[in-house]
């Protein structure tokens, strides 16, 4: 079976069953259709995003721009954020940043990482980047889906500031069937010799995060569309404090001696049940 008819075969599970239709949300959330109009199609809408911990590889490089893979391997993938508030209203010139691990499971910019702790990308900035959402609130990023580490389930991470100020931080999430595929039949993800121990259902971030940070996902011709609406309280500030007026700020020191990040995993994961339940579907 080849990427393309595993997709297919998963995409019942990895969208049609994880998010709610746009119009079924709209009902439940008492939003007209004219403001949701200029939605991206397929997401999630309406709903403000719980906040949730940075975890320790974040930094800010001063890069805004697009394409954040600066040449590293993996399957190609878009991600495209509109970032709006509770009624559903875009918020343009909002900043948007992104990080991430890359194929191999691993982050830039810090030592001790790896299956085995060995690998130090100190000095590196790939899978990150800054950019400012336009006239709809939108941002994009072109990366590739990231992989796995020991701990955490499959995510990226995001900050949305306004006015200089982080009014959010938040992780987003994927349907682990379709990343269970790729992580077991696709190079380079499948060059590792371990096996993730963390899976949706068992990552306590994921759990917290609640089904409004499941990414909608869609197979284009060359690459994975990655879309979410991220909602955000303007008048927030984030709890985990960062101001955009210091980029290239202290990093935070990362685990040592390969302790898993906080997040998880809460228990035992059954990997025959790849997504967790989404409430009202």
């Amino acid at each position: 079976m080849n990427r393309r008819t595993a997709f297919k075969a998963v995409a019942v599970t990895a969208s049609g069953g994880l998010l709610m239709s746009q119009r079924a949300f709209a009902q439940e959330a008492g939003v007209s259709a004219s403001q949701t109009s200029a939605l991206l199609q397929g997401a999630d809408v309406c709903a403000i995003i719980p906040e949730v911990t940075e975890g320790p590889y974040y930094f800010d490089p001063a890069m805004e721009r697009t394409d954040i893979t600066e040449g590293r391997p993996g399957i190609p993938m878009r991600v495209r954020l509109q970032v709006v508030d509770a009624a559903c209203v875009a918020m343009p010139g909002a900043r948007v940043d992104i990080w991430h691990c890359d194929a191999t499971g691993v982050y830039s910019g810090y030592a001790n990482q790896g299956d085995d702790g060995s690998v130090d990308t100190s000095g590196e900035t790939f899978m990150r980047g800054t950019q400012f959402a336009d006239d709809n609130g939108i941002v994009e990023f072109e990366s590739v889906y990231p992989s796995w580490y020991r701990g955490r389930t499959t995510h990226v991470h995001f900050k949305v500031f306004l006015d200089e100020t982080n009014i959010l931080t938040g992780q987003i999430f994927f349907p682990d069937a379709l990343s269970e595929y790729i992580y077991l039949n696709v190079a380079p993800y499948n060059d590792r010799a371990s096996q993730r121990d963390t899976l949706n259902a068992n990552d306590g971030i994921a759990q917290q995060s609640t089904r409004a940070a499941f990414a909608f996902i869609k197979e284009l011709d060359e690459e994975y569309l990655v879309a979410m609406i991220v909602g955000v309280d303007p008048a927030a500030q984030s709890a985990v404090g960062f101001s955009m007026g210091a980029p290239g700020g202290d990093r935070p020191e990362p685990p040592q001696g390969g302790t898993p990040p906080e997040g998880g995993p809460t228990g035992s994961a059954d990997r025959t049940t790849m997504t967790p339940p989404v409430k009202g579907l």
